[in-house]
């Protein structure tokens, strides 16, 4: 474990977030050195994708925040490249417990790739920012720790397929979603054609994907595409609120639980249920070890909340 900054996002009734810096504890060693540095480089305020970890209450929970907003969060090159670094990062995290994807652009999640600055690129720079997407979105799906998108506002395209990766997907009432890709003469590429049937069923998908249609908020959740729809906020970020409420749920369970069930999940419904049963019981082998199990028994028994430390 080590210790570097971090941001406490605190909602306010304008649009975005009032950041508080809480607290500066300078890294101990080399490593920890290097890690501070590459964290200060991500949590720019400036940068097109911003990772903060929250800290107080809300210690355990990651926000990744899109902020492009000259092009409604497209991606680009830039975008991509940065949304990959802060995945990675939070690949190597075992204080982080819960990771939420938002926008910080109101009325907009993500308008998907960024059309007009991939008709100025040559076909190898293309092909470099393609590599860097197919890099990108697998990512979210396969980060260890539970995974939160919060759509306020569009998520076409690409920006749709961010938010299929994650877990879990929480929209506003005037959210617009839709894979809009074959109006292009294309396909969804980033998952879209994998990850949506499997969320809504494959008869679902496809009457979505073949029309390129664009739903509202309350229809993704009628569809089993979102868990929640809020009706919005005056600031505009009321999906976020409630992935923060979720993540306030999520967060104080033990670490290593949550990673195991993840995998549990994720990794047994791609075979049989016999399949299945044998994964998730591996995954319950690797719980029974920790030092979390046991404080979670001693928790119970002396009616308290548990502490866990992911061990």
């Amino acid at each position: 474990m080590y210790s570097f900054t971090v941001r406490n996002i605190v909602p306010n009734l304008n649009f975005g977030s009032q950041r508080k810096l809480l607290s500066l504890r300078l890294p101990t060693n080399q490593l920890e050195k290097r890690r501070w540095n590459l964290f200060s480089t991500l949590s720019d305020p400036d940068r097109e994708v911003r990772l903060d970890l929250l800290e107080g209450n809300d210690v355990g929970i990651a926000t990744i925040s899109l902020n492009r907003p000259s092009a409604k969060n497209a991606l680009g090159r830039v975008c991509a490249q940065q949304m990959l670094e802060s995945f990675n990062f939070l690949y190597e995290q075992d204080n982080v417990r819960v990771a939420i994807i938002r926008s910080e652009v109101k009325g907009v999640f993500c308008a998907g790739a960024d059309l007009k600055e991939r008709l100025k690129m040559t076909q190898s720079e293309v092909a470099e920012f393609l590599g860097t997407l197919r890099q990108c979105l697998p990512k979210v799906g396969g980060l260890p720790i539970p995974t939160i998108a919060a759509l306020d506002g569009a998520a076409l395209g690409g920006g749709l397929e961010i938010a299929l990766w994650c877990d879990l997907r929480v929209v506003s009432e005037d959210a617009r979603v839709g894979l809009v890709e074959t109006k292009l003469a294309i396909i969804p590429g980033g998952g879209g054609t994998q990850n949506l049937p499997r969320i809504i069923g494959k008869a679902r998908a496809k009457e979505l994907i073949y029309t390129g249609r664009v739903i509202r908020g309350k229809d993704a959740e009628t569809l089993g595409l979102a868990n929640y729809c809020v009706p919005q906020n005056d600031g505009g970020d009321a999906a976020y609120l409630r992935s923060l409420e979720l993540a306030r749920e999520i967060a104080p369970n033990g670490p290593v639980a949550l990673r195991m069930a993840k995998r549990a999940i994720d990794s047994g419904l791609d075979g049989s249920l016999s399949a299945g049963v044998a994964i998730e019981w591996n995954c319950y082998k690797e719980v029974i070890p920790t030092e979390d199990r046991i404080e979670g028994l001693k928790a119970f028994k002396e009616k308290r909340p548990p502490v866990y430390k992911g061990r």
